[in-house]
């Protein structure tokens, strides 16, 4: 059985919240679980001390028991210092798109004109 580390949603429309919960991988995203470890509530701001709650020692032997965290919820387990930090890398999502390109190259034209000019 291949055990999953991962947000199960709940509430309302637009008004997310989530369990974050150890599961079957064959299981649908808001269904069976095996336990629920903690709360996400993504609504909180990001340093209130109630946006993430988890058990981290389950969440400890849950991993020793071979589970594996989906991203997001790696990302909170190495915020409450169970998983060491890991170094992503994703060049492409910080590249401005193509307009802001071609309004960055227009600005230091005018600028450029402008410095000939005086």
């Amino acid at each position: 059985m291949a055990l999953k580390l991962r947000l199960a949603r709940g509430g309302s429309k637009k008004r997310p919240f989530y369990r974050i919960v150890v599961t079957d991988s064959r299981m649908p995203r808001d269904g069976r679980f095996i336990e629920k470890l903690g709360i996400y509530n993504p609504l909180l701001a990001k340093d209130s001390e109630e946006r993430v709650k988890m058990d981290t020692e389950r969440a400890q032997y849950w991993l020793g028991q071979g589970a594996q965290p989906t991203d997001r919820v790696a990302r909170m387990l190495e915020a409450a210092g169970v998983l060491a930090k890991t170094e992503r890398s994703n060049p492409k999502k910080g590249e401005p798109g193509d307009k802001a390109k071609k309004r960055a190259e227009e600005k230091a034209a005018k600028a450029a004109a402008a410095a000939e000019a005086e």
